[in-house]
């Protein structure tokens, strides 16, 4: 399920979800001071593009919690509510309820993506 859930969330929206992340990584990258922010920005785009089968740990530390309201007050908002809206139209339908969480499960990262790590 995981393979033929990734293709088809990829294919029906998942591009959409993973490309905002590499736009907020490649504007953060801009400047040096972004760089880290960036850097986690692209490791969170390939979970974008395929969130199935994939679990997100949070943990946190005073560092990224100043990471994380930093994020939040620039890029975070945005990309979650975009995120929880797209997971509430896929609710609409029985099929499309994974799909709803998953884009449910990446808003929740963009709120707080720092201290968060992937596990498969």
């Amino acid at each position: 399920m995981g393979t033929l859930g990734n293709i088809i969330w990829f294919l029906c929206g998942g591009i959409w979800q993973g490309l905002s992340w590499l736009i907020a990584g490649i504007l953060w990258s801009i400047s040096i001071i972004g760089i880290p922010i960036g850097a986690q920005c692209f490791k969170f785009a390939r979970l974008a593009f395929f969130p199935f089968g994939k679990e997100i740990e949070y943990g946190t530390t005073p560092l990224s919690m100043i990471a994380n309201l930093i994020w939040l007050i620039i890029s975070g908002i945005p990309i979650a509510l975009c995120a929880a809206l797209n997971g509430l139209a896929l609710c609409i339908t029985i099929i499309g309820i994974p799909f709803g969480l998953q884009c449910f499960k990446l808003a929740q990262l963009a709120l707080a993506p720092f201290g968060a790590k992937i596990r498969s």
